[in-house]
């Protein structure tokens, strides 16, 4: 016992040694015959092709072929019908001279070689037939509404059987569904029929898909009557048919057609396709359903047809037997039938077929044959297509039920084995050589392959390799000593190396060796490891409004040295043919998109190595449809229900409806928005008013916007009544201060209620207890009322009213007559002078009663009389100041220092003004003075000068002085020292004396008051040039050397200006001319024409302050008379004095343009002396 335990150890470790030596062994080594290719077992033929047997064998040396034909030998050399293609044993059997039935029969072919012989299958022949369905005649069927029916098809049997359908004669598919449907055997079944179903051509098609023939059955008539048509037509027209005269048919609980009675059983092999059906008939039409009860469906193998009627389950196991139930149900009742299903198995490999063995003299080996089926197969062996148990015997085989086990096998004893596993539902033939040879290694691989793998995949690199006995496979990586083993790679028993996640560093030259005793064999391939191709910006979902564009974008990044294509999808389909779509690098672009275009699109990148996909969907929207089917219910005096059918919201959801009405009685052509109900809703409950006719229709609201409006409803009526609502807006108002204007906002027509619209006017005044005056007023909307007081309080109420009564009690509102003017003036007037610019005047107000109006407000008249210095004329001038409202005090500002003012109150309203107060007078106190109107400077001499000048037109008060002030100003635009010198007030001129000669000065004057000094005046002027120097200049201006100097220079400006010239004609600049451009001298004025002198001096620096000086504190520089000024020297054109007269301000020099356009205005006479002091400051 012990001993046999061993011998099946011994026996596993064979077979697990030699699983992975089922090899394939090189053609170019002797090797026993092996089938490659061979036709099915069940070859059903086409009779009108030739026969084509395929039989195709490998082997060395090539294999020769013989067949046998129904278990016999078939001599192919003795039928001239029958040929085999050369180095094949395939048949080729013409059948142009011979009917193919002839050559029907059981085929098996033999390759052979000196090492062995293989067998094929037994290939079962047949012709494919379709005959023509037999000549009957076919009743029609003459049934009564409602009961069931089954019209027959019992197509003639086929090889392989017919594809039934059931068409009319225009070809076109007879429409079946829960009541009408086809059974599985291709009958029509009607669960009840309706008189629709009457036809005449009912027609039962046949195709043969072999032969792609199509078989027509006799079309059948059928004819659905009730009761009384059958009794009126019977005699006259249905003599030779069964008629069917029962009661009219009740609804019935559904009975099963088919399958009959309360169960059936089934049975299907393993891996067949496995159908079961369920009919039934009843009224009304009964619903099918079906349920496992050992257990539940297999969910992705089963699918319900024919409307739920058949249960269909594709590759059938062992474990789908059991018993199934169908139900079929209406309201009446249910019923049941159950289906035993019971599976059975031809043989199949439950660890695939026999493998090839190739051994080396003296090794041991196993052939397995390991098989099962429903029932249990048996297993027979065979050697070179011989039974085993007839082979000659061999001490190294022995044969244990379905495993061969091979020890110390010996060369020459090389054969195939067929293996042969049968029960009654087929078989299984299976041919495995036995190969004994002593053979070096070698790799079959190519040399030098480059393997391409995406980052983190797995990466495999085959070394396919040969020898007897079995190489032993190693790899190595580069350079590197040692073999690779480890986590990061895996060996496969066929030499393949894996490398479970790829990195870059993976990326290099590998080598695998295949060695074995009786050698050694290298082999090199290459892995490049590359970064895997991702979208990194993915389409994203898109809601877009039906006529816009839409775009998807898809960028992508990739390995370099791979090249993407990518690719769009929509709904996993390829994109419509449309010019709208375009397609660009890395987007898709839709243009006028259509509701067509809405789906799934997706962007596919594909490489060489990977892919990557993205999706987005596309939503495409638009205005809903207009609301459908309005109609009006529970129709009442004042209200009224709405219903509507929305229409098709495009993909956006309703939001709301808004419901319009048209007014046609008062208001036609116009539609007026009357509620809104959410988009929820399909109803709208209507509060209407009296005497309009109404119209409605209804508009939806999506995202997108307004529906077209829907078509309108009927008109609805409603009935008159009173008012229910009386005028807005009532108010009272005089346009005389005798009469009330008493106005209100008319009612419109749909607020009348009815006709005969007027309005009931009442009044009455507030302050006395009086009666109410009514008057009756036409669809108006005012009313006046004459001799009322002036300006007197009124309630007033304004009634509508028509021919069926009168609107609500209506509110009181409040009113005034007419106003009238002013009879009174404001009293206790006075005046409070604040400074000599500003005066607050103070009054008591008017009495209301006295106002006689709206109190508007109080004006202020005043105007200046005269200025208080004997020398300015009078001034008359009135100005108004107006203060709105109740105001018993006001400012008058910007007055005039040092005047007399006189003014008066008036009180005003709606209607004017009252009389004035008593005309009041009050003066201002002085001020500073303004600038002195003029200032000259005369008599230039070498050391002194003359300055005249004039008052101050606005003298403001008394001058008591002025104030001169002087400063020199050098060549460098640098201020000198200040000079001040304090004038009388009588006084006009002033020489100063001891000035530097040839010397400009700068001049300020201003006035003073006692209040303080005003802005200043200013003037420049220049002194005579000594006379010797001036002599001097003379002299050498008329020695020769200096105008032959003179000469020099002006040759050499000549000649540079020539050079300049040419330079500019050849598109140059010379550096002088540059310079020239970028630094223009603010000093250089141009000659003037009429007199040959030089422009005013001109001081560009705008910011030198002037020495000694202090911020001004108020007063401006007023330019009078004078060209020169503190205006044209000071920031922002103000040069100023303190108040007590000494200067503040800035000097600067006037612009070039300026100086030049104001030359012949300056105080300074022109003279060759100024010019040539003016030539000296350019130089």
């Amino acid at each position: 016992m012990m001993e046999r335990r061993r011998m099946d150890a011994a026996l596993l470790v064979l077979f697990l040694g030699h699983l992975a030596g089922a090899l394939e062994v090189p053609l170019d080594l002797p090797q026993p015959p092996t089938i490659t290719h061979q036709s099915l077992k069940d070859y059903i033929i086409d009779p009108r092709e030739n026969i084509i047997i395929h039989c195709e064998a490998k082997g060395k040396p090539h294999p020769s072929f013989s067949w046998t034909r129904n278990g016999t030998h078939f001599d192919i050399d003795q039928d001239p019908n029958v040929n085999m293609k050369p180095h094949s044993g395939t048949l080729v059997i013409d059948i142009s001279r011979e009917k193919a039935e002839n050559y029907e029969g059981v085929y098996q072919c033999t390759a052979r070689n000196k090492h062995g012989a293989a067998v094929s299958n037994n290939i079962v022949v047949r012709q494919s037939r379709s005959p023509l369905w037999s000549k009957e005649k076919i009743k029609p069927f003459v049934v009564q509404e409602g009961v069931s029916l089954v019209l027959p098809c019992r197509p003639p049997a086929g090889l392989p059987p017919p594809i039934i359908f059931w068409m009319d004669n225009y070809f076109q598919r007879l429409p079946q569904s829960g009541r009408v449907s086809q059974s599985l055997n291709g009958d029509l079944y009607f669960s009840n029929v309706l008189r629709e179903d009457s036809r005449n051509d009912y027609i039962c098609y046949a195709r043969f898909p072999h032969t792609q023939t199509i078989q027509q059955k006799q079309p059948i008539t059928v004819k659905v009557l009730n009761l009384d048509a059958i009794n009126d037509t019977m005699a006259a027209f249905y003599n030779d048919t069964d008629l069917f005269s029962e009661d009219p048919v009740d609804e019935r609980k559904p009975s099963f057609l088919i399958p009959s009675g309360p169960s059936s059983s089934k049975m299907v092999l393993r891996g067949q396709v496995l159908e079961m059906e369920c009919i039934a008939e009843g009224l009304p039409t009964p619903n099918i359903s079906w349920t496992k009860v050992s257990g539940d469906f297999p969910a992705k193998r089963t699918s319900f047809l024919h409307y739920q009627k058949t249960l269909r389950i594709v590759d059938v196991s062992e474990s789908d037997a059991g018993d199934y139930r169908c139900t079929a149900k209406n309201r009446l009742g249910s019923v049941h039938h159950t289906i035993r299903v019971t599976v059975k198995a031809a043989p199949y490999w439950i660890s695939g077929s026999p493998r090839n063995l190739v051994l080396a003299p003296g090794e041991n080996g196993v052939l397995t044959c390991r098989a099962s089926g429903t029932p249990k197969p048996s297993i027979t062996w065979a050697m070179n297509g011989i039974p085993i148990e007839n082979s000659p015997k061999d001490l190294s085989r022995k044969v244990e039920d379905d495993t061969i086990i091979f020890t110390d096998v010996q060369t020459g004893s090389s054969a195939v084995y067929q293996c042969n596993v049968s029960n009654e539902y087929g078989y299984l033939l299976s041919n495995a050589f036995v190969n004994v040879l002593s053979e070096p290694p070698r790799v079959l691989t190519p040399a030098n392959v480059v393997y391409k793998v995406i980052k983190n995949h797995r990466a495999l690199m085959d070394c396919a390799s040969f020898g007897s006995p079995i190489p032993k496979i190693t790899w190595f990586k580069d350079s590197r000593p040692g073999t690779l083993g480890g986590e990061a790679y895996n060996m496969h028993d066929n030499g393949t190396l894996e490398i479970n996640i790829a990195q870059a560093r993976n990326s290099g030259k590998y080598t695998c060796v295949a060695r074995n005793i009786l050698g050694i064999f290298e082999n090199h391939v290459y892995l490049e490891v590359k970064e895997p191709t991702r979208i990194l910006k993915q389409p994203e979902y898109k809601v877009v409004q039906r006529g816009r564009s839409v775009v998807f974008e898809c960028k992508v990044k990739h390995d370099p040295s791979l090249i993407p294509t990518m690719n769009w999808l929509k709904d996993d389909g390829e994109l419509p043919d449309d010019e709208r779509l375009i397609i660009d690098p890395e987007s898709l672009t839709i243009t006028d998109v259509t509701e067509n275009d809405a789906g799934v699109y997706t962007c596919v990148v594909n490489t060489t190595l990977d892919h990557d996909s993205a999706s987005a969907e596309l939503t495409v929207i638009e205005r809903p449809d207009p609301p459908t089917d309005l109609e009006l219910t529970d129709q009442k005096k004042r209200s009224v229900q709405l219903t509507w059918t929305p229409g098709d919201e495009h993909n956006s959801p309703i939001q709301k409806f808004l419901i319009q009405y048209e007014d046609s009685l008062h208001h036609r052509g116009h539609w007026h928005n009357l509620t809104e109900v959410p988009g929820t809703k399909t109803t709208a409950h209507l509060k209407l008013s009296p005497y309009v006719h109404y119209t409605f229709r209804v508009l939806a609201l999506n995202a997108v916007g307004f529906s077209r409006p829907s078509f309108p409803s009927r008109v609805f009526k409603t009935d008159p009544a009173a008012p229910d609502e009386n005028p807005t807006g009532v108010q009272g108002h005089g346009t005389e201060h005798d009469n009330l204007v008493i106005s209100w906002k008319p009612l419109s027509g749909l607020q009348s209620n009815g006709p005969g619209l007027h309005y009931r006017v009442m009044w009455r005044q507030k302050t006395i207890d009086s009666e109410w005056t009514t008057v009756t007023v036409a669809n108006n909307s005012k009313f006046v009322v004459s001799g009322t007081p002036t300006f007197v309080p009124y309630e007033l109420k304004v009634q509508a009213v028509n021919d069926h009564g009168a609107g609500p009690e209506p509110a009181i509102s409040h009113g005034y007559s007419g106003e009238d003017l002013p009879v009174a003036a404001p009293e206790n007037v006075q005046v409070f002078v604040l400074n000599s610019t500003l005066a607050e005047v103070h009054w008591d107000p008017v009495p209301h009663k006295l106002i006689r109006g709206y109190l508007k407000g109080y004006k202020v008249y005043y105007w200046r009389e005269r200025s208080l210095h004997k020398h300015n004329p009078h001034h008359v001038e009135k100005q108004i100041l107006t203060f709105s409202g109740n105001h018993s005090h006001g400012m008058l500002p910007g007055l005039h220092a040092f005047s007399l003012y006189s003014f008066n109150v008036k009180v005003y309203n709606g209607k004017g003004e009252g009389p004035p107060s008593p005309t009041q007078q009050f003066e201002t106190p002085e001020g500073v003075p303004a600038a002195p109107s003029s200032l000259v400077i005369t008599n230039p001499n070498l050391d002194s000068l003359t300055l005249e000048w004039s008052p101050p037109h606005d003298r403001n008060g008394l001058i008591t002085g002025y104030t001169l002030k002087y400063q020199p100003v050098n060549n460098s635009n640098e201020l000198g020292q200040v000079e001040e010198l304090a004038l009388p007030a009588n006084a006009t001129s002033v020489t100063l004396p001891n000035l530097k000669y040839s010397t400009r000065y700068k001049f300020y004057l201003n006035a003073k008051t006692v209040r303080g000094a005003g802005p200043a005046i200013s003037q420049e002027a220049v002194t005579i040039m000594d006379e010797a120097v001036a002599s001097r200049q003379v002299d050498i201006a008329t020695q020769g050397w200096f105008i032959g100097l003179m000469c020099a220079i002006a040759l050499l400006i000549l000649i540079l200006l020539i050079i300049c010239f040419i330079q500019r004609n050849k598109g140059g600049k010379y550096p002088v001319k540059e310079k020239e451009d970028a630094h223009t001298d603010p000093e250089f004025q141009p000659m003037k024409d009429d007199d040959c002198t030089f422009g005013e001096y001109s001081d560009n620096e705008d910011h030198k302050p002037l020495k000694g000086s202090r911020t001004p504190s108020n007063g401006t520089v007023k330019r009078d008379d004078s060209d020169d000024s503190l205006v044209d020297y000071g920031e922002g054109g103000d040069g100023q004095f303190n108040e007590d007269g000494s200067f503040i301000g800035q000097y600067s020099g006037k612009s070039a343009s300026r100086d030049t356009a104001e030359g012949h205005e300056s105080s300074e006479a022109p003279s060759p002396i100024n010019a040539m002091n003016s030539l000296n400051s350019f130089v």
